[in-house]
């Protein structure tokens, strides 16, 4: 995996899952929460940004381990 993401490296990673699956941002290892995606999309500079919509809940144990945050 590339360090910097781009679009298509993202829509392979999403290609094969259920497009009903919600989607969350795992935000911060030293306080890790879950995080709503944003629903806009803005280019600009060359780059597409996906803003933060706000704070759900503490990020699960099982999330923090697979990201290797624990």
């Amino acid at each position: 995996m590339p360090k910097y993401l781009t679009v298509g490296h993202l829509l392979r990673q999403l290609q094969d899952l259920d497009p009903g699956l919600p989607v969350r941002l795992a935000i911060n290892p030293d306080f890790p929460f879950a995080h709503y995606v944003g629903a806009n999309v803005v280019v600009q500079n060359g780059m597409a940004f996906i803003a933060d919509d706000g704070q759900e809940d503490y990020l699960p144990a099982g999330v923090r381990d697979a990201l290797d945050w624990s």
